[in-house]
């Protein structure tokens, strides 16, 4: 049995095993005696095989030697269970900084960090207090059993003595929901009142926040001020005050609406929500709230981030992990290491709080994101773990909150659908990232009559029909002890489950590709004949990515099959609204025998039998019937196969709203009190006043409203013609992939790094990659690249944010995501004008905005928020270069008015990069 002595011995029994750091183009060996050697890539795979070297991220390392997965001592999983829920950048120099020590330029220095770097993980579990080094046992000797790699050298850092607990205990250390507290239920708050803000105290608020002795900045002020009209009262029914207020990149705009969302929040017992499009800005207000909440226990009570249900760790699906680990042991290591980020997690948040994004990469999504609840798949107060449940713990620490940090995707679905939690639903919202509010509509109210959704909504009712892969919950499972002794309630739930046949059931996606004959019931028949339409109707050259084509004129299959199909769907809405019918007259016939949790129970039953059921399906039937009848004329429809690496992944039939902001406006107007929506970037920049907010209210959905939006606009307090240089060129062959991977290698090698590339097409980021490795390597940067490295885009960017001197290539997520100050990020690099895609979604909204002017306003709005990246500091600078001679004057909108934009060439562009970002260096290697 395993020691629990007070005072136990604790041992240091590092394995017997090589550091190993993996380069560009080679990697560095460290032996256990000192000695030092360096591989190519090759060599060192092969060793690696054989030697189960310790080093950080063991999938990264694999991926950048070329080679298959191979055992290894992974310091993160050691870091992951040393110091859970803390973060730390996944890289050897990240883990360096991690613990303590200065972080190393060169390979040979970056091993010594490491075997660094493990000894003083370890002697942090040797000087754990009792009760802590007991509960960190009690989960490591589970994961030693499962042949944990760290197993050995962890066990004995804790001080383990014997051969630990018995066979049928060994697994109750990962039960840490044992020992969760539990929430309680409260009376509802009351509404709101109505006490407006001072503008003169939000100044004084705002100073308060800033400091003694912060450094003046007049626009944060003005902007506080100015903000401050969205929090009076509102004057008719459905007419909430609106504020745009576009702050110029330094204004300070998250303290300057923090201040006077505070006060109000606090004169009126209300809480105000502020909502993100991306979780990095989520993330980064919530760390400004420090600010205005200085002792923990205080912002714990007052601040809360709320996200949608499927971002949680749900503990149900987590104790439902462990079931198999009697014939699986080896699952006890991925369990584990949850297992102890679960136990110090402030909120359970699994995507973009305090669980580290590399942690899945390391032990796969079934152990991580798959244990949150994504399907809808919850049972409430029938669940055993209610009491203790993260979301529920959230929800009901928002009601009580003053300032909710939410997102766009959240706010959305509770606004059109609610539910989520109608007992406090805001009345006052502050939406940051404001030029994101289009797009988060039209994800939030679009239609997908696709296999994927007919599929995912089958699994909803049915729930795992194959019982060994799945813990899918279906609509019995979910209501079993509300319909044991209720026939009616039984038979209706039966009646629906009968009709959810008629949806694509495992295995469609193959069997629609063979062909129609091969399709299962008529929802496959239907995709099957979309699939051929868009087939038929491809260009030649788009045969190896996502196609699509209009829906009209159908094929005479497809209207065929999509009679059936209505039919079908109707046969399933029918006993899902007489499903529940039933439920809501049992509400209201037992509401005074009803429990508490039965009642919610079935309140939440019938919400998203509502939501997952009758409106889903109520959509796919309208978009059938547009088939044959006209398609409404605020509704786009077409036909399309996803693809992914050349690979079918999805079919069928999509419905968007060309302006998505109506729908919004229509859901936020009847409950919202005053709007603040607020960018850098809401107004387009032509140059025309007028027509540049015209743009802002129509993204935004402020033209919609019944009172017309205060406009404000606070100018940058940077000198971008001394802080930045902007180069186009012009004498470079943009389709000759050669000719581009020099110039982003020159350009990289002349700012020493910290550079950005962004790519409007991933095979041209694939292209410079494989021909930038080698380059960089022998100048010593590191080089990151998204849709290669295999990581969260969050990841990435934590890595080029420590690393100052590395170098990125991605996309559209990356271009939005990065928020690097400093002189991690000192050039931006733009493969060519970031068009918008010419689809056919594309072609009507720019029939409805404006034709060729809306091109150009989402161009400019682009490469305002990639500019906008460059400098984010008042002593940074920056160099931003656009690969592409076709840009058009009219798009220099784009940048702001004082920055010079220079049409040079390819050389001149690389002489003036180093002189202003390394006005010391040696000129080097200049492009050819």
């Amino acid at each position: 049995m395993f020691d629990d002595r007070s005072d136990p011995t604790p041992k240091f029994m590092p394995p017997d095993a090589p550091v190993m750091v993996v380069g560009l183009r080679h990697a560095v060996f460290l032996s256990p005696d000192g000695e030092i050697e360096e591989l190519p890539h090759g060599a060192a795979a092969k060793r690696a095989r054989s030697q189960r070297p310790i080093l950080v991220h063991t999938p990264a390392s694999a991926r950048r030697m070329k080679s298959d997965p191979f055992p290894a001592h992974d310091l993160l999983e050691l870091f992951a269970f040393v110091r859970p829920a803390q973060f730390c950048v996944p890289t050897p120099r990240g883990l360096a900084m991690a613990t303590g020590q200065r972080a190393s330029d060169d390979l040979i220095g970056q091993a010594e960090a490491l075997a660094e770097a493990m000894k003083r993980l370890l002697q942090e579990l040797a000087t754990l207090p009792r009760e802590k080094r007991a509960r960190a046992l009690s989960i490591a000797w589970p994961m030693a059993r499962g042949h944990w790699m760290w197993g050995v050298p962890v066990l004995a850092a804790l001080g383990a003595d014997g051969d630990g607990p018995h066979k049928f205990a060994v697994y109750e250390g990962l039960k840490v929901w044992k020992k969760m507290g539990e929430w309680a239920e409260h009376a509802p708050p009351p509404p709101p009142g109505n006490i407006p803000v001072d503008p003169k105290d939000a100044r004084e608020r705002l100073k308060k926040l800033l400091g003694e002795g912060a450094e003046e900045r007049p626009q944060q002020a003005d902007y506080a001020s100015a903000v401050c009209s969205a929090f009076a009262p509102r004057t008719a029914e459905g007419t909430p005050n609106i504020v745009l207020a576009e702050a110029g990149t330094g204004t300070g705009k998250t303290l300057g609406y923090v201040a006077p969302a505070s006060i109000w929040a606090q004169k009126n017992d209300g809480a105000v929500w502020i909502s993100t499009y991306t979780r990095n800005l989520q993330r980064q207000i919530d760390q400004e709230l420090n600010r205005l909440y200085d002792d923990p226990k205080d912002k714990r009570l007052k601040a809360v981030v709320r996200k949608g249900r499927e971002n949680y760790l749900c503990l149900l699906n987590f104790e439902e992990a462990q079931r198999p680990l009697a014939q699986q042991p080896h699952q006890a290591i991925p369990l584990g290491l949850m297992a102890r980020w679960a136990s110090q997690t402030r909120d359970g948040d699994m995507v973009g709080g305090d669980f580290p994004a590399w942690l899945t990469e390391l032990i796969g999504n079934r152990f991580t994101g798959a244990l949150a609840d994504q399907r809808g798949e919850c049972i409430y107060a029938a669940c055993p773990h209610y009491s203790r449940c993260f979301v529920e713990k959230t929800v009901r620490r928002a009601r009580s909150a003053e300032i909710v940090v939410a997102n766009h995707a959240l706010v959305m679905v509770q606004a059109a659908l609610g539910g989520l939690d109608d007992a406090s639903m805001p009345t006052r919202y502050v939406f940051d990232e404001g030029h994101h509010l289009f797009d988060a509509a039209d994800k939030a109210f679009s239609a997908h009559l696709t296999g994927q959704e007919g599929a995912e909504l089958r699994r909803w009712l049915l729930g795992a029909e194959n019982k060994g892969q799945s813990r899918a919950r279906g609509l019995k499972q979910r209501l079993e002890t509300l319909i044991m002794d209720r026939d009616e309630l039984r038979d209706a739930v039966n009646a629906v489950i009968v009709a959810a046949q008629c949806l694509p059931e495992q295995g469609w996606l193959m069997r629609i590709h063979d062909g129609a004959e091969h399709a299962k019931g008529p929802a496959e028949l239907f995709l099957a004949h979309v699939r051929a339409q868009v087939m038929a109707r491809a260009a030649e050259g788009d045969r190896g990515y996502s196609i699509e084509t209009d829906c009209k004129p159908a094929i005479a299959p497809v209207l065929a099959s999509a009679a059936d199909l209505d039919r079908a769907l109707a046969a399933l809405e029918k006993p899902a609204k007489a499903l529940i019918k039933i439920i809501a007259h049992m509400l209201d016939e037992k509401a005074d025998e009803l429990e508490s949790a039965e009642r919610q129970r079935l309140d939440a039953a019938i919400r998203s039998l509502e939501r997952r059921a009758i409106m889903q399906v109520a959509a796919w039937r309208g978009m059938l019937e547009s088939l044959v009848d006209a398609t409404p004329p605020e509704f786009v429809d077409w036909f399309a196969i996803e693809r992914q690496f050349g690979r079918d992944f999805d079919v069928g039939m999509h419905r968007h709203h060309i302006d998505p902001t109506l729908p919004l406006t229509a859901a936020l107007a009847p409950s919202a009190h005053g709007l603040v929506i607020t960018s850098a970037t809401l107004r387009d920049g032509t140059g025309d006043e007028m027509f540049d907010w015209g743009v802002a209210e129509d993204r935004t959905g402020a033209s919609h409203m019944p009172m017309p939006a205060i406009r404000a606009a606070m100018k940058s307090p940077y000198d971008y013609a001394k802080q930045t240089k902007v180069f186009i060129i012009n004498d470079l062959g943009r389709d000759n992939p050669d000719h581009v991977a020099a110039a982003y290698r020159e350009l990289f090698l002349a700012s020493g790094g910290g550079a950005l590339g962004l790519f409007t097409a991933i095979n041209r980021l694939r292209a410079v990659y494989d021909r930038l490795t080698g380059p960089l390597d022998d100048a010593g940067l590191q080089l990151l690249a998204q849709h290669i490295d295999g990581m969260d885009v969050s990841t990435l960017i934590d890595i080029f944010r420590v690393e100052r001197d590395a170098c990125l290539l991605g996309t559209d997520a990356v271009r939005d995501g990065v928020d690097v100050p400093g002189d991690s990020l000192r050039l931006i690099v733009f493969d060519r004008v970031p068009w918008p895609r010419p689809d056919i979604l594309h072609r009507a909204r720019k029939a409805a905005f404006h034709g060729a002017r809306y091109d150009d306003m989402l161009t400019r709005l682009r490469m305002k928020q990639a500019f906008g990246r460059l400098v984010r500091r008042a002593e940074d600078r920056g160099v931003f270069v656009l690969l592409d001679n076709r840009m058009p004057s009219r798009l220099l909108g784009a940048f702001p008015d004082d920055v010079n934009v220079q049409r040079v060439g390819m050389r001149e562009a690389i002489e003036q990069t180093r002189a202003f970002l390394r006005p010391n260096a040696d000129n080097g290697n200049l492009l050819k």
